[in-house]
């Protein structure tokens, strides 16, 4: 069976760029920022974002398209120079897909909940949000019915294929997507509080990192350009032959690089605009301090709605991404039908799901170091276990593939200069990209102790 493609090249960067900037920008981002002190902490994100995500992301498309298959299948008989075999990085790559998208999913769930609670209350001058989150989060059955919702709509769109659906629902959001975040970003920073909220994030004190901020750094790269999962290996193995490769994972990496900023600045101003005593370290800072801000100020409830429906459609975008390429690797793996295999899928992530989204209600005894279920799993996912994926993908593509067929694909008569920065890429991918990751895990490490 001919395998799908995507129709345009335009659309290719839509639907990367779509699963790439999601929750991961608007909602992980400011927090994790705040964590580690602000603009010295964007500054590495940015540095990292080009010297290790921009590698890893071509890296991958380049795997994707010379295999014409998702990681799963790409690295099933795939080996190190010394015999080892590399299977395993395709098979743990799904197990973490799973339990990303079924997280995802709860948190995609409060997202939409907010956009029913806007709209109910959408002509009304204001509303009183205070505490509607933490209502929420004591109703266990009600996220897991929101998250049941979220990824019923992906399936939809995921059963439609990469061209009908995929493609097609991403490359409709994403403009207007990317124009409503650049209206709103305008909006935020005309607020008294943005002075601050810029010498924030982009002020850079490096006395306030710690020995855990280049992993969080690493990790958060990888989350918000959906490299190490295998993402950009099956959408690499949807591209053609008249697509470069290099040159789409640049753009790529730059187009996302650019709206995470975007969403700092439009996250900050309003967040510390709400409340100047609130700390930028709660991962619940997006749901607790905007909706009140918005929901008690002159023309917010509009304001409001349209931000957390924006929001949605970024999580989405990012789930179907997800959803895409789990289902891409079962059937590339098992030749099952589409549709049978997206319903399996949705059916897994729903189950896996139950534990975060009853994190805050039916499960709240159960604690890791005074985190919930749900924040346990972003925490161990993105700061340790993506890294070390990444680190995984990373030897399969420079170990696990010939360098002939590395260079046949970086390398083209369109694109001269790709000839001159192969050599630089192909260090880059083989010890630039394992030795910060390998340090930045021995930082985090001595940071348990110290």
């Amino acid at each position: 069976m001919a395998r799908s493609s995507w129709k345009t090249r335009f659309g290719f960067y839509l639907a990367a760029v779509g699963s790439a900037c999601g929750l991961g920008n608007l909602w992980r981002f400011p927090y994790v920022v705040g964590e580690n002190g602000g603009g010295a902490f964007v500054l590495l994100y940015v540095l990292l974002a080009l010297i290790l995500g921009l590698p890893l992301m071509v890296g991958e498309l380049i795997l994707g398209r010379s295999s014409e298959r998702s990681l799963l299948k790409a690295t099933e008989n795939m080996q190190t120079p010394g015999g080892r075999s590399l299977r395993w990085v395709g098979r743990l790559s799904v197990v973490m897909l799973f339990v990303v998208l079924s997280y995802y999913a709860v948190i995609s769930g409060w997202v939409l909940h907010f956009v029913t609670q806007f709209a109910l209350h959408l002509f009304s001058e204001s509303f009183e949000t205070h505490g509607a989150l933490g209502i929420l989060q004591k109703n266990g059955w009600l996220q897991v019915g929101l998250a049941s919702v979220h990824l019923l709509i992906c399936l939809v769109v995921v059963l439609r294929g990469v061209q009908e659906g995929l493609e097609k629902f991403i490359g409709a959001m994403m403009p207007a997507f990317t124009l409503l975040l650049l209206i709103l970003m305008f909006k935020s920073i005309s607020l008294p509080s943005s002075p601050d909220a810029l010498r924030f994030l982009f002020y850079p004190d490096f006395s306030k990192l710690n020995w855990s901020s280049l992993s969080h750094a690493i990790g958060h790269v990888c989350f918000t350009l959906s490299v190490g999962f295998g993402t950009m290996v099956t959408f690499g193995s949807y591209m053609t032959s008249r697509d470069h490769v290099p040159t789409a994972g640049f753009r790529v990496t730059l187009l996302d690089t650019f709206l995470s900023l975007a969403a700092g600045l439009l996250v900050f101003p309003i967040a510390l605009q709400a409340s100047s005593e609130t700390a930028l370290t709660d991962p619940s800072l997006l749901f607790e301090v905007l909706p009140k801000f918005l929901g008690g100020s002159k023309g917010g409830v509009v304001f409001g709605f349209t931000f957390f429906v924006f929001l949605y459609l970024a999580a989405l975008g990012a789930s179907i991404g997800l959803f895409e390429v789990i289902v891409s690797n079962v059937v590339d793996l098992s030749k099952a039908p589409r549709s049978k295999v997206s319903w399996w899928v949705g059916s897994i992530a729903l189950c896996l799901a139950l534990g975060p989204a009853l994190s805050s209600s039916a499960f709240q005894n159960f604690r890791f170091h005074g985190k919930s279920i749900l924040e346990s799993l972003d925490s161990l996912f993105v700061n340790w276990f993506l890294p070390l994926m990444a680190l995984g993908v990373s030897i399969c593509i420079s170990l696990g593939m010939k360098k002939s067929d590395q260079e046949k694909l970086f390398v083209d008569s369109h694109h001269l200069e790709a000839e001159a920065l192969f050599d630089h890429w192909s260090w880059a991918l083989k010890y630039l990209v394992p030795g910060l990751i390998i340090f930045a895990m021995f930082l985090q490490v001595i940071g348990l102790f110290v």
